[in-house]
């Protein structure tokens, strides 16, 4: 296969009822996990390249962009290549030429006014290069501190941002937040049901990692489409890097990574038949 467009593969699981994952890549390993855990559960997969993971492999998107795009030709699910949280927009305008067919415009830091202005701006930019694009309204996003559990969007402010800004799905604040290393989240289902009910566009869920299978579940049928999942994949990865190096003559690095890879793989699938109905 070759890379399908994010908007192709959230259009198709909105319309089925069902979630599609989207997943960090930080390494190849990652990547090449992530593929994999998608064949295991045939379900297609979006390959989530941040701006932070840009800014750790030295501000260069375009070499793990290019492997991430190799791997989809080889791959037998479908799979996107989307890039995360970007709010420099230097950055945003090499998305097109390094391969990637989607964008998330953070903007979030801003006020109101300055949010919509802001990503109205990167939403016609993208969409005049092709690009599909995600935002988020106020502490949607929730890196870095910003998102806290108790944060919630407003369905009438959303449905406005959603029409002044163009974009082409809305990351929103229901309970969730990033780099939860335990399932403690719990999401506010009613308000997803109210939110997709105004709000023209599928809606995405960030910081995935801390919620409960049950919640998920429910939460996809509630209306939410895309399941941004990062940390989970991380502890899996760790973990198995841990285990490995507790032999104190392990040198080969295959050696550690290809367990990684593993168990990025099989959090990968557990997490799409829970979202997928696979």
């Amino acid at each position: 296969m070759s890379l399908t467009g994010t908007g192709a593969l959230v259009d198709a699981a909105r319309d089925a009822g069902r979630g599609v994952g989207a997943f960090n890549v930080i390494t190849v390993e990652h990547a090449e996990g992530i593929v994999a855990g998608g064949e295991l559960a045939g379900a297609p997969v979006i390959l989530q390249i941040s701006q932070n993971a840009v800014r750790y492999h030295g501000g260069r998107a375009e070499p793990l962009a290019a492997a991430c795009a190799r791997l989809a030709e080889t791959a037998g699910v479908p799979v996107a290549l989307h890039l995360d949280h970007v709010d420099d927009l230097d950055l945003l305008h090499r998305a097109a030429d390094a391969g990637f067919g989607s964008v998330m415009y953070d903007a979030s830091r801003l006020g109101y006014a300055d949010n919509v202005a802001a990503t109205r701006s990167a939403a016609d930019w993208s969409h005049a290069n092709g690009l599909w694009i995600e935002a988020e309204l106020g502490e949607v996003g929730g890196k870095d501190g910003v998102h806290s559990p108790t944060a919630r969007t407003k369905p009438a402010e959303a449905a406005e941002y959603v029409s002044g800004t163009g974009v082409d799905a809305l990351a929103v604040a229901v309970g969730s937040s990033h780099a939860m290393t335990v399932k403690s989240a719990r999401l506010d289902i009613g308000l997803i049901d109210e939110i997709r009910a105004a709000v023209p566009v599928p809606l995405v869920l960030h910081g995935s990692s801390g919620v409960l299978d049950d919640d998920l579940r429910q939460a996809v049928a509630a209306g939410l489409t895309k399941i941004n999942v990062g940390t989970q994949l991380n502890v899996a990865f760790t973990a198995a890097v841990r285990d490995a190096l507790a032999d104190p003559g392990l040198t080969d690095p295959r050696r550690y990574l290809r367990p990684a890879r593993d168990g990025v793989a099989a959090a990968v699938a557990g997490i799409l038949r829970t979202v997928s109905g696979g």
